[in-house]
């Protein structure tokens, strides 16, 4: 398990370095577009601006193509060559999940750090709000650590199983899971709709915690299932 965990981390640059530049890149972005928004009129500070920043989930959203893609990789291109070098399917099933556990409290501690010098810079001294917004946390660490590790990690083993049901039956293993993902959401919201208003209304923030648990844990259990009885390509 930990020699697969390794094996991961070779990628040094695509693992724990490419996440952060486009994490930069964002937040560069974002910073323009305030700009743009303070040239135009609005000042830094007052609360139509801080209510404005705040929503933006850019740097958030930014990064859920990459990290799946990330999940995706880590499974189709690695797993023949991690059985090449001895190891076994379980191992590499295990050592993959833990690989995208320590991904996840690496970009949350990261966020967080970011998160801490941006408020304590009073918003990187012009009132540009990066990561101290309303998807975050607003920051809040105790709902951003577990917001971003949850997150990365949801995002992964997507990735994950995905990789896996392309290395089980070929292009039709991700088609095969997306349709079925769709029809299982369209299905849940047609019976949820009628109830829709008091669901909303009754929403607690834990939902989220466990809606992203059971995602985690389907898509780790089916990675495992699927490598069962792959071939290697």
């Amino acid at each position: 398990m930990i020699s697969t965990t390794k094996l991961h981390f070779n990628k040094r640059e695509l693992t724990l370095v490419v996440p952060l530049y486009i994490t930069g890149m964002v937040a560069v972005i974002s910073i323009l577009i305030s700009v743009l928004f303070w040239r135009g009129g609005s000042l830094p500070g007052t609360t139509g601006w801080i209510q404005g920043s705040q929503s933006n989930p850019g740097i958030l959203y930014a990064l859920v193509g990459f990290l799946v893609y990330l999940g995706v990789q880590s499974v189709a291109t690695t797993f023949p060559f991690a059985l090449t070098l001895g190891a076994t399917r379980r191992g590499f099933a295990a050592g993959t999940l833990l690989w995208s556990v320590t991904v996840s409290a690496y970009l949350a501690l990261a966020f967080a750090a970011l998160t801490i010098i941006e408020i304590a810079t009073d918003h990187w001294f012009a009132g540009f709000y990066i990561f101290d917004i309303y998807v975050l946390g607003a920051g809040d660490l105790g709902l951003l650590l577990p917001i971003v590790f949850l997150g990365v990690l949801s995002m992964l083993t997507i990735g994950g199983v995905f990789g896996a049901s392309w290395m089980r039956f070929g292009a039709r293993g991700p088609q095969l899971i997306g349709m079925s993902t769709a029809i299982v959401l369209v299905i849940a919201l047609i019976v949820m709709i009628p109830a829709a208003e008091d669901i909303i209304a009754a929403f607690e923030l834990w939902w989220l915690a466990v809606a992203a648990a059971v995602v985690i844990v389907v898509s780790a259990i089916g990675t495992w299932l699927l490598l069962r009885s792959a071939s290697v390509r």
